[in-house]
């Protein structure tokens, strides 16, 4: 025989019967029934008032909502997205306020927001890309230039209220500080000016880290800005820290820690004496001041330049034969086989080659510096996972050579 089995509103029926019978008190049917002397007179009130209907469970839902809004308030507002197409709810929210001062209540953005979509009114955005990082562990400069470490420190103002951003550039392994320079913009015409300088003093370093921001990188194929193209074309492996880790560049950021310690607490009173003091800074910190992680010594008593120069001029690309090779637009596409590519808009008018690996696929290179793979049954673009230089994403080391050809030894 099955058990039988009892409905919560049939519980409560037996309850409110066995309450009108008076055989037992309040508190004793309450202990029976497994609920509170609260709940027990609740369940009586709601019998009285409506009857066994009164046993049922009722709605969680608020009687009144917050935000509610009123026919009339809605009709104004589809109307008004219907008229102006292109505006967010705040712009629509405040329309309608100059318009009826006299409502009682104007509904939020957030509320407008919620209707609009629910209509289909409003498009949600996508989130802005974002470059891909180097894939860990990156390289370990185990000498002077084999990792130089770049960034911007961060801007400030100095005492007559002008605004301060220094450039700074160091050697991982020697902490030597090659650069610490004001630029007055971050475009890459400037920064690259720095890099010239510095490249022409100490010469070239194998691989380059950075973090994910402009100049030095963007969302485009490999990250590549024309900043971090320039490095390719030298030789230099662009090397990205993962976004909201600057632990991956931690000497740097200890450097920078100093450098406003001893600068910037307090600034200087413009940008000329500013200048000064890190030109001071520069001297004292590679001459002068002990490093306990390089043993108490001097970043000078280790530093070397590198004995790869800057040369005076950049050869021409050139890809091995059987690669297809294409310009890049202005606008950053190729065109192959018929079909328009996004490659990445910081290599405009550079030629990238592309290198078939079976009927399917193709890689995409920028001189050595693999940007993706290309699938031809979908035409998409998958991008390369950026590799440190010691994974075999090895530097382009023949810059002054007439060749320069991808998957290129050390």
């Amino acid at each position: 025989m099955a058990w039988q089995e009892t409905r919560v509103v049939d519980s409560r029926m037996m309850f409110v019967v066995a309450v009108l019978k008076g055989d037992c008190s309040m508190l004793e049917l309450c202990e029976s029934f497994g609920i509170s002397r609260k709940s027990g007179y609740k369940w009586l009130e709601r019998y009285a008032a409506e009857g066994p209907v009164g046993l049922e469970d009722r709605s969680r839902a608020p009687l009144n909502h917050p935000n509610a809004i009123s026919d009339e308030v809605r009709e104004a507002i589809l109307a008004a997205k219907s008229r102006f197409c292109h505006w967010g709810p705040l712009k629509i929210g405040h329309w309608l306020w100059k318009r009826h001062p006299d409502w009682a209540g104007h509904p939020a953005a957030s509320t407008i927001g919620v209707l609009l979509k629910s209509r289909g009114l409003v498009r949600t955005r996508s989130r802005p890309k974002r470059p891909s990082p180097t894939q860990p562990p990156l390289t370990q400069g185990n000498s002077p230039n084999e990792v130089w470490c770049t960034d911007f420190k961060g801007h400030f103002q100095t005492k007559d209220g002008h605004r301060c951003n220094p450039l700074t550039v160091s050697d991982q392994f020697s902490r030597y500080l090659l650069c610490c320079q004001h630029l007055d913009t971050m475009s890459y015409e400037s920064v690259r000016r720095q890099f010239e300088r510095a490249f022409g003093e100490f010469g070239l370093p194998l691989v380059m880290r950075t973090d994910n921001g402009q100049p030095f990188s963007c969302y485009g194929l490999g990250g590549l800005t024309k900043l971090s193209a320039w490095w390719v074309r030298l030789g230099i492996h662009p090397e990205r820290i993962e976004p909201g880790k600057p632990q991956q560049n931690g000497r740097h950021e200890r450097m920078h820690r100093t450098l406003k310690e001893h600068t910037a607490c307090p600034p200087a009173k413009g940008r000329r004496s500013q200048q000064r003091s890190f030109d001071e800074f520069i001297d004292e910190f590679n001459q002068e001041r002990p490093h306990e992680a390089i043993g108490m010594r001097t970043p000078a008593s280790i530093y070397v330049p590198s004995p790869r120069e800057m040369p005076s001029r950049l050869e021409d690309i050139a890809y091995p034969d059987g690669m297809a090779v294409r310009k890049v637009a202005h606008h950053g596409d190729i065109r192959y086989r018929g079909r328009r590519l996004f490659v990445n808009g910081g290599l405009c008018h550079e030629y990238v080659g592309i290198e078939r690996v079976d009927d399917d696929t193709s890689r995409l290179w920028y001189c050595n510096y693999e940007l993706g793979t290309l699938d031809h049954r979908k035409w998409q673009i998958e991008p390369a996972k950026c590799c440190p230089l010691s994974a075999g994403a090895s530097p382009c080391t023949a810059h002054n050579s007439k060749k320069v050809l991808p998957m290129s030894p050390v």
